[in-house]
C-alpha cells in the first residue's frame, strides 16, 4: 500500500514541478496541485486503509490491560455522602444578570 502512495506523491510532485518552471505556471500553482491531487488525498487513503489496523491494536491493548470490575474502578467513591453538591466558597465565575 504505501509503494502506491510514495508513487502517487512522486507524480504529485513531478507535476507540481512541471507547473511551477513552466512559463505560464506558478510557484503557488505547484504548492495548490501537489497539496490538491497529492499529498490530502493521500492521507486520507492512508488513514482510511489503515482503520483495520488501529481496531486490532486496540482490540489487543484492551485484551492486555488488567480486567476490574465495574465496582471496584476506583478506591474512591466520588460522591460517598449522599447530599448534594454545594457551590465553592470562592466562585470562579461571577454571576452576570441581564440589564434592563
Amino acid at each position: 500500500m504505501y509503494l502506491i502512495v510514495i508513487a502517487w506523491l512522486y507524480v504529485t510532485l513531478l507535476m507540481g514541478l512541471a507547473e511551477a518552471f513552466s512559463t505560464q505556471g506558478s510557484i503557488l500553482g505547484a504548492i495548490i496541485t501537489f497539496l490538491l491531487y497529492g499529498l490530502l488525498p493521500m492521507s486520507l487513503l492512508v488513514y482510511i486503509m489503515g482503520t483495520p489496523l488501529r481496531r486490532k491494536a486496540r482490540l489487543q491493548a484492551s485484551e492486555q490491560a488488567p480486567k476490574q470490575p465495574a465496582d471496584q474502578a476506583s478506591g474512591v467513591e466520588p460522591n460517598a455522602s449522599g447530599h448534594a453538591p454545594g457551590l465553592p466558597k470562592d466562585a470562579a465565575v461571577t454571576p452576570v444578570r441581564k440589564e434592563l
